[in-house]
């Protein structure tokens, strides 16, 4: 007991400090905003609102994991409009502040003699959205559930981006309308999928007609919507308008009696039902426990941001908050980014790269998409590994292994779907999971391309980017047994998708070689990686090296598993596959040695560096690592490495050079990469190659900030392996085997550094 109390109390003033610091980054507005593209976040569990004030009204959007429609767009639930009367925002003083600590945004107006504030927060552990209005004298309030999904609209050219359709719709696309009613003083919304979706047309596209009765279906009988109610509110007629450019019909709810406060809930929910009714049931459920208790609701949602919080920060030149430098800017907004990340928290589905929960009206990012807030470009329904990978990596070093769970689950549901292409295209065993990849396990429809050649093999993506490109499911894989390291978590439930995802590579290029000739493996006994990719750049690449070290460094790491993990046949078959890879390839230029991005390619067709991806995500090579000359002349010497540097949307240079200890570069590139968005809210980058808020922006911005700071090798950690001297820097990240490294350095020294367990210090290189 002794111990711990000397702990603790060596602990404290570093605990308070970063409380202190953390309050700086939250975010204070003193004007109204303009329109919904100057919205501010806010959400818990699995629920995202862009929360704004504009003409004297309170307005946010809603969103949630999983809304997936017929088309698989990723649909908003609406927009909440609130006004209170007499006005105390529509003239006067004002404040809008995102509070981190507690993960909620307040409002305060100030008009006369009248101060009101309205509080809205989200359930962390409910999918229920709560606004508390308070005001020092007695005001009416009216809140106004908003939908453009009133009647069917028939999607037309570019608007068919946000579905799974893209660019080459089959017939008439519509998004089909809402059931919106007013029901128990309150108002009731859901979209109920039709019978026939995109997933039907994608398997009988693709040739899977056959085996549809065992195919994992999410969009089948899915039900999304929820219910506004308000406590002595009741219905109060219904209203048309225009926001920007879509046409909306909104309910009102009304309180019955001026008074000085008042609640409103949005209570959520989601289900696979057969009918509406059933659906309805459980959402009175959710509406029941959001009325029990909304203080302890609300205590267990702040201690859970509370302990969010403490479990990781960044925060550079903390005692400078009011000189806003670009590298203090650049560790608020990872604060930022972490917020928004925390938000899907227990999603269903993993956090969407192009936009996550917080889209809004797209004309607000580029003036030609006049479309409605449902508008995101690449797709809802659609997950781009390459992309996803980036807003998922940082979550092991800020020691949010658990938040990975979304990401994981949604590759488990569809092991058995990628199982089914193997066995029916190519009639072996693994796990085909392709770039592109729908929520229900097969290639995008207009990726996988409507005209195609007759005679092409149906397992393929008749696409330039695409083709043969499925090792980036390596890098999950990874991710998932990295959390047993990192976090201790038991990794058993995921070996067997490890395994078929490793399984198809082995098996599905000693098919290829067999269909070139009579033998499998090549004179040393290695697999011929050909055709393959690398990354969306090299195309038909022969023995890629992202390839090549994906594969490597999975099977390594599942040898490395406890003895527990793993029969002693499997751990044979591991280690017999890992001596069929081959060797990476090099190449030399201007006399220098550089990795290659494969053994041979034949053209280039993206803007990707895959030759250093064994530097990151693979960490073969890196600070402290042997051949860092190689792999650093291949940054600084390879002529598409450097034509291909930024700091853009998904480009990962500012990784690739902070894990080969480039100081310079990594700091310039990961500032601009974390500097200001340029939007209101500093942290809604994009769109860059993809959309806004670009959420893969923010995630290779954080990844590249930790790598700067803490770097490992097996058990050595790396503190300060690429950080500028005259950055002073406060942290908590997490390393493997269940450590905690918290440092404070000033004046380019370490001054505080603790490490948890202390037993984990010896193995810290300065």
């Amino acid at each position: 007991m002794r111990q711990v109390l000397l702990l603790f109390l060596a602990i404290l003033p570093c605990f308070a400090h970063a409380q202190t610091e953390l309050a700086t980054n939250n975010i204070t507005w003193t004007t109204p905003s303009r329109n919904a593209g100057e919205s501010m976040p806010c959400g818990g569990g699995d629920i995202g609102l862009n929360v704004w004030a504009e003409n004297g009204n309170v307005l946010f959007y809603i969103a949630r994991s999983g809304t997936f429609d017929e088309n698989n767009s990723l649909l908003k639930l609406g927009r909440v409009r609130l006004h209170l009367t007499p006005n105390p925002f529509e003239k006067g003083t004002f404040k809008q502040q995102l509070t981190l600590q507690s993960g909620d945004v307040t409002l305060t107006g100030t008009g006369g003699k009248t101060t009101a504030q309205v509080h809205i927060w989200v359930d962390v552990f409910n999918p229920v959205v709560h606004v508390e209005i308070s005001s020092t004298a007695k005001l009416s309030a009216e809140a106004t559930y908003e939908s453009w999904r009133f009647a069917d609209r028939t999607l037309k050219g570019k608007e068919n981006n946000q579905n799974s359709y893209k660019w080459a719709p089959q017939g008439e696309v519509k998004t089909r309308r809402d059931s919106i009613s007013f029901r128990s003083q309150g108002i009731e919304f859901f979209h109920q999928n039709q019978s026939q979706t995109v997933f039907d047309v994608a398997v009988k596209q693709q040739g899977l007609a056959g085996i549809k009765d065992r195919l994992y279906n999410p969009l089948n009988q899915l039900i999304f919507g929820g219910a506004m109610q308000g406590s002595n509110m009741r219905p109060a007629g219904t209203t048309t308008g225009q926001y920007l450019n879509t046409t909306y019909h909104g309910r009102k709810l009304k309180s019955r009696a001026p008074s000085r406060t008042h609640a409103l809930v949005v209570a959520l929910h989601t289900a696979t039902a057969p009918s509406a009714q059933q659906w309805q049931q459980g959402l009175q459920q959710t509406l029941t426990a959001a009325r029990q208790n909304p203080k302890a609701a609300r205590q267990r949602t702040v201690a859970w941001w509370r302990d969010y919080w403490q479990r990781s920060f960044i925060y550079i030149q903390p005692d400078k908050a009011l000189g806003n430098t670009p590298e203090w800017q650049a560790a608020r907004n990872y604060q930022l980014m972490r917020y928004l990340l925390g938000c899907n928290a227990f999603g269903q589905w993993p956090t969407k790269f192009n936009g996550g929960l917080f889209t809004y009206d797209p004309v607000l990012t580029d003036s030609t998409l006049k479309f409605t807030p449902d508008f995101r470009n690449w797709g809802g329904g659609t997950h781009t590994a390459q992309n996803q990978r980036l807003v998922y990596w940082p979550m092991l070093k800020s020691g949010d292994a658990a938040l990975m769970k979304p990401q994981f689950d949604f590759y488990l549901r569809l092991l058995r779907n990628a199982e089914l292409r193997s066995q029916t295209y190519w009639q072996h065993p693994g796990a085909c999971f392709t770039e592109q990849l729908e929520n229900f396990g097969l290639p995008n429809p207009a990726e996988y391309n409507w005209k195609r050649p007759a005679d092409f093999d149906k397992g393929l993506e008749y696409n330039a980017w695409l083709e043969y490109e499925w090792d980036t499911v390596l890098e999950f894989c990874l991710m998932m047994l990295e959390t047993e390291r990192y976090a201790g978590h038991d990794v058993a439930a995921y070996l067997p998708f490890v395994e078929s995802c490793l399984t198809f590579f082995d098996e599905h290029y000693q098919y290829l070689a067999r269909q070139r000739g009579a033998r499998a493996l090549d004179g040393a006994g290695h697999l011929v990686l050909y055709p393959g990719s690398g990354a969306e750049t090299y195309k038909m690449a022969y023995n890629s090296a992202a390839s090549i070290a994906g594969l490597r460094t999975v099977l390594t790491r599942l040898l490395e598993l406890p003895p527990a993990y793993g029969t002693a046949a499997q751990r044979q078959k591991w280690s017999a596959m890992l001596g069929r890879i081959p060797a990476i390839s090099f190449r030399e230029i201007g006399g220098h040695t550089l990795l290659a991005p494969a053994k041979s390619w034949e053209r280039l067709n993206n803007t990707e560096s895959p030759q250093l991806y064994p530097v990151f995500p693979w960490g073969v090579y890196g600070v402290g690592k042997p051949g860092l000359d190689t792999a650093r002349n291949t940054y600084l010497y390879d002529a598409d490495v450097q034509k291909f540097r930024s700091h853009v949307g998904w480009k990962q240079h500012n990784i690739f050079a902070a894990r080969l200890g480039l100081i310079a570069e990594a700091a310039e590139l990961t500032v601009k990469k974390l500097q200001d968005s340029g939007r209101r809210f500093p942290a809604f980058w994009g769109p860059g190659y993809d959309w806004a808020p670009d959420h893969n922006w923010g995630g290779s911005g954080m990844i590249g900030l930790q790598e700067m700071l803490l770097q490992t090798d097996g058990r050595k950690i790396i503190l300060l392996p690429a950080w500028p001297r005259n950055w002073d820097v406060h942290f908590k990240l997490h390393a493997p085997y269940q450590t905690t490294v918290e440092a404070v350095v000033k004046d380019g020294k370490v001054q505080v550094l603790k490490v948890w367990p202390e037993a984990r210090r010896a193995d810290v290189v300065m």
